[in-house]
């Protein structure tokens, strides 16, 4: 099953692995929303969206339509 930053809990983790660039800003690819980069969710504000995200160490907002084209491997610690 493929997984997106959308089915990570608040605390987990991932590595991003694929990025869709037609459905995804380009401000997110600028700043470090790329295959690789290790993710981690930070909050969810309330009624789900946005989510707060840490990127390699760069903390972002982003809306669940989006992050729903993000897939990730989730990190099990």
């Amino acid at each position: 099953m493929q997984h997106t930053i959308v089915h990570l809990k608040r605390g987990e983790k991932g590595v991003i692995t694929d990025v869709s660039s037609e459905l995804i800003p380009l401000k997110l690819l600028e700043m470090g929303c790329l295959p690789g980069n290790f993710v981690e969710l930070v909050q969810v504000a309330p009624f789900s969206d946005p989510l707060y995200l840490n990127i390699n160490g760069s903390h972002l907002a982003i809306r669940k339509e989006t992050a729903i084209h993000i897939l990730i491997d989730k990190i099990d610690e």
